[in-house]
């Protein structure tokens, strides 16, 4: 791949249990596009995954939760994993740095169960989204139009469901990325119009 990436900061928000793979093949095909990655975390010092059904690897925390700003970064990268996104959409600090990629209209991508923490930021209502099959009631229930496809991208924010879908998830996500801010993000009612 070109290095379409030169110059951006991407945050991978973890916290214990994300989806091993989920973080280690995205990041490898951020960092080879030429962006830099950081892990941001609210575990101390390191963050372990989650290899299919036992722990996986630690991974050291680039910058804690409570010392990361959204506005030092490009971009967002949300991997999956079941007790992943469960911790971090119970932190309000972890909803808060996520929200605030949406409220920049920055890019997100996020796989597998990543999507869960998004309903707890209030930004999927409208939104055409994919995920693990799991998830589909409560992003449906948080008005967001579930689909069950490989990849899919609505205005910034591409989603895909599992470990198989990575190759495709890297292909779009590198793209969007690339693109920099979506001005047609999800604006909020009264806060004016936007154009695409």
């Amino acid at each position: 791949m070109a290095q379409e990436l030169n110059g951006k900061r991407v945050a991978i928000l973890v916290a214990d249990g994300f989806e091993q793979v989920e973080l280690t093949d995205p990041r490898k095909a951020l960092d080879e596009a030429g962006a830099k990655t950081e892990i941001v975390s609210p575990a101390e010092g390191k963050v372990k995954g989650w290899k299919t059904k036992e722990w996986g690897d630690p991974f050291p925390v680039d910058v804690p939760l409570d010392r990361a700003r959204a506005e030092s970064y490009d971009a967002l990268l949300l991997p999956g994993g079941v007790m992943n996104p469960d911790k971090l959409r119970m932190n309000p600090k972890a909803v808060q740095f996520v929200k605030a990629f949406f409220d920049a209209k920055k890019p997100v991508a996020a796989i597998c169960h990543g999507p869960w923490t998004l309903i707890d930021a209030g930004v999927v209502r409208g939104c055409t989204i994919t995920s693990w099959p799991s998830l589909r009631a409560d992003l449906t229930n948080a008005g967001a139009k579930w689909v069950d496809q490989e990849c899919v991208v609505d205005n910034g924010l591409v989603t895909s469901r599992k470990p198989d879908d990575i190759p495709a998830f890297n292909r779009k996500m590198i793209e969007e990325f690339a693109e920099g801010r979506h001005s047609g993000r999800r604006e909020m009612a009264g806060t004016g119009t936007s154009k695409a």
